[in-house]
């Protein structure tokens, strides 16, 4: 009786200590791009040896017309993502998952067009999930 509520105290104590150590995925800048006035091509080139589960997209400073999304990996796949979105100023794009869970990105390439001259540019900055 003894060992078994000694073993039962111990499992409960392990996941408690597990459960607490155990870091939920996060959100971090992978980088940003400042669009031009007009419809532009711009390439965001992601430095560092990070692994990433998802991406998601924020547009701030202006709004901006999304047309187009490639996401290029270090393994040489390309993954298009078919985004075309008129952004608000602050709005986020939907979590976009990559292929195969983990991955490294070697670069995302867009095609957007910045909304008003008179607002400024927007920025469009690009998170990745851990």
């Amino acid at each position: 009786m003894k060992s078994t509520t000694f073993l039962t105290i111990l499992v409960t104590i392990s996941v408690i200590l597990s459960s607490a150590f155990t870091t939920p995925p996060r959100w971090v800048l992978i980088g940003q791009k400042e669009a031009n006035f007009g419809p532009d091509r711009d390439v965001l080139k992601v430095t560092g040896n990070d692994i990433f589960k998802a991406i998601k997209i924020k547009v701030v400073d202006a709004g901006l017309d999304m047309m187009d999304m490639d996401i290029y990996f270090e393994n040489g796949e390309k993954m298009n993502v078919s985004i075309k979105k008129n952004f608000s100023q602050g709005e986020e794009s939907r979590v976009i998952d990559l292929p195969g869970n983990r991955r490294r990105i070697d670069r995302i390439s867009f095609l957007y067009d910045t909304k008003g001259v008179f607002k400024g540019k927007a920025n469009v900055l690009v998170y990745g999930k851990k």
